[in-house]
């Protein structure tokens, strides 16, 4: 019988303890509930922030907006690759993700001299060595790049080097989002909420009917997700590819990186595109492998995942596989695939805002696939071989 996360959520904290189960099965379950705190926060700070983003020409003539690069490191690298599509169909900026770990020792590499740049950096803790380094060398080098900083922690030390910065601003969420757990989740998926919101800011309204629907099939998800999740760990995979494109290729990464994390490395995972994956990555699969497909609602893309799932059952080369995508493409899917799991979405839902939906089931995979290998999974590396916050190195 399947365990389900709510069972998880209510063991004695004794219990929770000493399993490693007291933060990540609440953390990934509250996410749909706090999506909406993360909406009133922005909506308490959106004349501020809107009026930010105008003084810094988003809304200007073409020529005249800046160029936006979106930091983070590790999840929240993975952050800002879910919010690069959004925000360049909504602010028609050129936008590009920039991992902190490229940005640093590379920064005079991506600056234009005389060009205008608006830096958004994301980031649970603000507090990792990168995105501090970042922050400080850009504001020493770089004074005319505007900064926005948005984190889970009110005292952050990026949020303190913005203090009277002008041009700079700050963006604190819930407390309740800055994870306890080794494990990045409900602070990945709020930290996406805030750049929709962002994305957003002058139409909030617009976006309010979409978050609705991604809370409740959140919810939903949580459910039946977990189940499934409980159900593929205990048959002792020993990889998972996953495989998403768009917006959805944040999610496979997501996946990956949650299962990596959580399992201690016990379970080798990947990730590609749906087109990338027979260019050389799909050898990696064997009988071993399970695949999770991350499907668009668009139904051109959706064809290119239903391509590639019958491929990879034609070929048998992978234990098992499994969609991941819109309930109205089941139909269409389903026959290609071991199991579909559907999103209770309609298709005025984008794929620029599923992210924070569909990484609920790499979420859980990971949390189960940690219980299944007996490891605790608010801290399942042993050895202190990974962190909660990167350790601090040595800066240059």
């Amino acid at each position: 019988m399947a365990t389900s996360l709510a069972s998880f959520v209510e063991l004695p904290v004794e219990e929770k303890q000493s399993r490693g189960l007291l933060f990540t099965p609440a953390e990934i379950a509250q996410q749909p509930e706090t999506w909406q705190t993360t909406l009133r926060i922005f909506e308490q700070h959106q004349a501020e922030i809107a009026t930010f983003l105008d003084g810094l020409g988003v809304r200007a003539s073409l020529e005249a907006r800046p160029a936006v690069l979106l930091i983070g490191a590790g999840t929240s690298d993975y952050v800002s690759l879910a919010l690069e599509f959004v925000l360049r169909q909504k602010w028609g900026c050129d936008v590009s993700a920039v991992a902190s770990t490229d940005l640093l020792p590379n920064m005079e590499e991506y600056v234009i001299p005389g060009r205008k740049y608006l830096w958004i950096s994301f980031s649970r803790s603000g507090d990792s060595p990168e995105g501090v380094a970042v922050l400080e060398q850009a504001l020493q080098m770089y004074p005319s790049v505007s900064h926005l900083v948005v984190t889970c922690n009110a005292e952050a030390r990026m949020a303190d080097l913005c203090k009277g910065v002008e041009r700079a601003c700050v963006v604190v969420l819930d407390d309740a989002v800055n994870d306890r757990s080794l494990a990045m989740t409900s602070s990945f998926t709020n930290m996406i909420i805030m750049g929709h919101c962002l994305a957003n800011a002058w139409s909030i309204e617009e976006y309010k009917p979409v978050l609705a629907q991604l809370v409740k099939a959140g919810d939903d998800l949580l459910v039946k997700a977990g189940a499934e999740a409980d159900e593929l760990a205990a048959r002792g995979f020993a990889r998972i590819c996953f495989v998403g494109s768009g917006a959805l290729a944040s999610v496979a990464k997501e996946s990956a990186l949650k299962v990596l994390e959580m399992t201690g490395g016990q379970v080798k995972t990947m990730s590609e595109t749906v087109l990338g994956l027979r260019h050389g990555p799909m050898a990696a699969l064997d009988p071993q492998t399970l695949f999770v497909c991350f499907v668009s609602g668009d139904e051109r893309r959706a064809k290119y995942a239903k391509d590639l799932l019958a491929e990879i059952r034609a070929k048998e080369v992978v234990a098992e596989s499994l969609a991941v995508g819109p309930a109205f493409a089941e139909a269409e899917l389903a026959p290609h695939c071991d199991t579909y799991l559907a999103l209770k979405i309609n298709g005025d839902v984008e794929d620029a805002y599923r992210p924070v939906l569909d990484v609920i089931f790499g979420q859980l995979l990971g949390l189960y696939f940690s219980v299944a290998h007996k490891l605790k999974p608010d801290a399942p590396s042993p050895g202190g071989v990974i962190n909660r916050v990167v350790q601090k190195f040595q800066i240059y």
